[in-house]
């Protein structure tokens, strides 16, 4: 007889559990998923600032005069574009075009990287990336001896400037700079999840919990996994498991931006490279729900009572009042402003096609960001 190990807890989870968090597991990790409840944090996120803990999502660390060839091998964007302090979102692809993971590249230096992966494949992606490694090439597993959290929303830099020596003003989008906060080491990477302007913040495991309430303190509220869901779903944001698996293309899941087929050769080029000339035969679209039914995961699609697609991702967005999803559409009928049907517990309920950009629409207008 066998049993599943017992979940994983980051460094903050001490932090969680006194402030009263509703923790669950996810992705071989006990996480909180809610505090105040996942709408007022989603809110707070949208129209002040948020923290979340990301602490469970891996960090390899790889070094050597190689790392840089071996990472244009094992991902779709072109490294090359990478300074130091430079950031870009890519994928990790399998020979069969498929997605292992999609993940950020942060260029520490000429021949050492920084990767963030999703928490639930960071075993595969170790794997993976080792099987394609260099001689000289060092990966290091960082995740168990830092934290990371998310720190989003417009008020972000009011709130950290007076916490660190860093210009955290001067960083731009998808850079990053070190620094120290509470007079810690830590690392600012402008980056995010959640549609907001934010930073991603690196520390060593020990500091996270006195950083992470000295965040709260400055104006922060913290949030939890649904909130996490809902903004990413309102931004139009992918997550693996929902829009992007092994078996999805980047072409149908409308991610060829992060796809540099003029680099060279990296795993799965030519198979993209075959599913881009033919076309996706399905494509990733947004939905608007005409009325409060939410669209989850696995509910089919139809047009005019025929099969049309199936949903990947839903929430209801408090920002747009409204309940939001993501769906695979097949490509013939996947056309913004058409009307189709989702099918929930029998029971067909009208939505609208809107392309994933569309998804979100806010009180004001707001700087926007992708990957994390």
């Amino acid at each position: 007889m066998t049993s599943e190990a017992a979940p994983r807890r980051t460094p903050l989870y001490d932090v969680h559990r006194s402030a009263g968090a509703r923790m669950v597991a996810f992705a071989g990790w006990d996480m909180p998923v809610q505090y105040s409840g996942v709408l007022e944090e989603a809110l707070a996120v949208r129209r002040k600032v948020g923290i979340f803990d990301i602490s469970h999502m891996g960090r390899l660390r790889l070094r050597g005069p190689q790392a840089r060839d071996d990472l244009q091998r094992s991902t779709s964007n072109n490294v090359d574009k990478l300074v130091p302090g430079a950031a870009q979102y890519s994928l990790m692809t399998a020979e069969s075009g498929g997605i292992y993971d999609d993940v950020i590249v942060y260029r520490v230096a000429g021949d050492e990287f920084l990767v963030v992966v999703n928490a639930s494949n960071t075993a595969r992606d170790i794997a993976v990336l080792r099987s394609g490694l260099s001689a000289g090439t060092e990966l290091h597993d960082e995740t168990a001896e830092t934290a990371m959290m998310a720190v989003q929303g417009p008020d972000v830099v009011a709130a950290l400037t007076p916490l660190t020596d860093l210009d955290i003003a001067g960083v731009g989008r998808f850079r990053f700079g070190t620094g120290h906060l509470l007079g810690k080491p830590a690392t600012f990477c402008r980056t995010g999840y959640t549609g907001e302007d934010g930073f991603e913040i690196v520390c060593a495991a020990g500091d996270g919990p006195a950083i992470w309430q000295a965040v709260v303190g400055a104006g922060a509220m913290p949030c939890g996994l649904g909130a996490r869901d809902t903004l990413r779903t309102e931004a139009g944001y992918p997550l693996y498991g929902h829009e992007i698996e092994l078996d999805v293309s980047p072409v149908e899941a409308g991610l060829m931006w992060a796809v540099d087929l003029g680099k060279g050769d990296f795993a799965g080029r030519a198979a993209i490279a075959e599913a881009k000339r033919r076309g996706p035969s399905r494509k990733l679209m947004g939905l608007v729900m005409e009325d409060r039914a939410i669209p989850r995961q696995g509910y089919p699609v139809q047009c005019d009572d025929q099969p049309a697609g199936t949903v990947t991702s839903g929430a209801f967005s408090a920002i747009r009042g409204a309940a939001l999803g993501m769906a695979y559409i097949e490509a013939t009928l996947a056309r913004a402003g058409a009307h189709v049907d989702v099918v929930i517990r029998g029971v067909p309920h009208q939505a609208m096609i809107v392309r994933k950009t569309q998804l979100l629409i806010r009180e004001c207008t707001l700087t926007t960001s992708k990957g994390g």
